[in-house]
């Protein structure tokens, strides 16, 4: 007999409100994902073959967009094949690996956009001293602090939805098991629990947010000192980028997740979420490239030479 306070399966709502028309979004939200999935990869790959890019501010851009590719794996793919599939089932243990996977790594994805920041800062403001402070091993110990620290403290996060009574049904009303849909089925106590999410989106979204505010505020400080208008506009011009990502990623997560309490409107949730898993991504790549010329040169200098190489297979051999 099944244990009805702990259901073996979820059921994601996803769009089964739109009925069929739901098969319409397949092909956009197919094509929205691949390309993220493709302008990505080649930002990772362009930083790992090029050794022009062998620096401080790519290696954390190249972390960034590898947790864009993860993150979205935990949950499009799912909701793709979902919106095609008259049953949306999810297994209970399938619905906890995904919870732990896509909020340690978005939590991490945020902790590595505050080392960029700080990068920027040592850059900008300490120039003499960069090499030393953002030497291989410091940006490998802010790195992976970045990936293990989620990852860790996640654990009793996943452990506590594990152990909740689930006596409101098991329909969870969003495309994946995003926190407070979960949170509405259970019939426990949940006070404490969100105090923890509380808590823990203080330790990583807004602390992380609170060290780029600081770090750009030294920039511009030092930035506004600088005589010539060509030397302020090369230094700001480094710092647009990253800033356009800060905007995007902290103003939606705040709203999704940075509030006490479960009572939120889910399909609100569920409209911003998918701006998260499918427009940011997918934007990501160009907001990153169009503005950074060295990376465009690199980019274009590799171009033609796969363009040579594919012309002219025998004098590369």
């Amino acid at each position: 007999m099944a244990n009805l306070s702990h259901p073996s399966e979820f059921i994601l709502l996803g769009f089964s409100p739109l009925g069929k028309l739901q098969i319409l979004l397949y092909g956009p939200f197919l094509v929205l994902y691949l390309l993220a999935f493709i302008g990505n990869t080649v930002i990772i790959i362009t930083i790992f073959v090029d050794t022009h890019l062998h620096t401080p501010m790519y290696f954390f851009l190249g972390n960034f967009s590898l947790l864009e590719i993860l993150v979205t794996m935990t949950a499009v793919p799912r909701m793709l094949s979902d919106l095609l599939a008259p049953h949306k089932v999810i297994s209970f243990t399938g619905c906890m690996v995904q919870f732990y996977f896509y909020f340690s790594l978005g939590s991490t994805s945020f902790l590595i956009l505050s080392d960029m920041a700080l990068d920027r800062f040592v850059a900008i403001c300490h120039p003499l001293h960069y090499g030393t402070l953002m030497s291989g091993a410091v940006c490998a110990q802010l790195a992976g602090a970045a990936w293990a620290t989620p990852f860790l403290a996640m654990v009793p996060t996943v452990f506590s939805r594990v152990h909740l009574n689930y006596c409101h049904g098991n329909i969870i009303n969003h495309f994946f098991c995003d926190n407070a849909p979960l949170m509405q089925l259970s019939c426990s106590d949940t006070r404490l629990l969100e105090s923890w999410d509380f808590v823990m989106a203080l330790a990583f979204v807004l602390s992380s947010f609170l060290v780029t505010l600081v770090s750009y505020g030294y920039i511009v400080s030092t930035v506004l000192r600088i005589p010539s208008a060509s030397g302020r506009q090369k230094a700001f011009s480094t710092c647009g980028s990253h800033l356009t990502l800060v905007f995007i990623g902290y103003s939606s997560t705040i709203f999704l997740y940075v509030r006490p309490g479960k009572a939120h409107s889910v399909e609100v949730n569920k409209t911003v979420a998918l701006v998260t898993s499918f427009l940011t991504p997918f934007l990501n790549p160009f907001i990153l490239t169009l503005r950074n010329e060295t990376f465009k040169a690199v980019l274009r200098g590799q171009m033609q030479r796969l363009k040579g190489l594919l012309q002219d297979p025998c004098n590369h051999a």
